[in-house]
């Protein structure tokens, strides 16, 4: 029995855990087995794959994207780039344990963002700053967006919720929420913008995506704005996460 997995904490609803298992099902794969592992320190990781031979790889999520780093033999490149991992594979040769971290949030993103882009998509307002917004920064300068990180604080981003106007919307058509606000069931909040500056000109893109709609894109859409949640992200990593996998068997 392979054995996949899922570490972070606390982990209540998985998307993970669900799509995988509904995945195998369908595709009649009865020889893995997908759970989640809910660990508080990321020094209890190795304890689990040290312990159970048969594991062969592992999503990681929040707060242990960064902090797993460290106990990994080799990074992917893009990895490398972001200084975060959503993705680890596990192999055993010759008596030694190798761990490699991929980051496959950044193929979702792009693959999933790319059929909305137009041409004068070429500036965004990234809102938030933590784990989720590593694989964002990356695609921008991938596709060659300019961007701006906003966050509560001035010295973890460019531009604080208050430097924002209406005028200022105007000039960055592309906004990106990476922040938890809004997600369920806290679905009665947003990122603090100035909505009356969004127009039918305007790109919303909501990580989110419980619940399907956030109060963030319902604003948007109120205004006439193209609105994406980040449901299709998820798959596409999780496919992606599946293919690197399946290489490794």
């Amino acid at each position: 029995m392979i054995k996949l997995g899922l570490i972070g904490y606390p982990l209540g609803h998985s998307f993970s855990k669900n799509y995988y298992l509904a995945k195998f099902d369908k595709e009649n794969i009865h020889d893995i087995h997908y759970d989640l592992y809910p660990i508080e320190q990321i020094d209890q990781f190795p304890t689990l794959y040290n312990q159970n031979s048969h594991f062969r790889g592992f999503n990681v999520t929040i707060p242990h994207k960064q902090a797993v780093i460290p106990y990994l033999n080799e990074l992917s490149e893009e990895a490398a780039q972001m200084k975060a991992v959503n993705c680890i594979t596990i192999k055993h040769q010759e008596g030694k344990t190798i761990l490699k971290g991929y980051n496959t949030d950044a193929y979702g993103f792009e693959k999933s963002l790319e059929p909305l882009l137009n041409p004068h998509h070429i500036k965004a307002l990234v809102l938030g700053n933590g784990g989720a917004a590593k694989a964002v920064f990356y695609t921008l300068e991938k596709l060659n967006i300019s961007y701006k990180i906003v966050s509560r604080n001035s010295g973890t981003g460019d531009l604080t919720y208050e430097d924002l106007t209406k005028e200022l919307l105007a000039k960055y058509s592309l906004i990106i929420n990476c922040s938890p606000v809004g997600t369920f069931p806290n679905i009665d909040s947003c990122p603090n913008i100035p909505y009356e500056g969004i127009t039918e000109k305007h790109l919303l893109y909501d990580l989110i995506y419980n619940p399907e709609e956030t109060l963030f894109l319902k604003k948007g859409k109120e205004r006439g704005a193209t609105i994406k949640n980040g449901y299709e992200m998820l798959v596409l990593q999780a496919e992606k996460n599946w293919e690197i996998w399946q290489s490794n068997f």
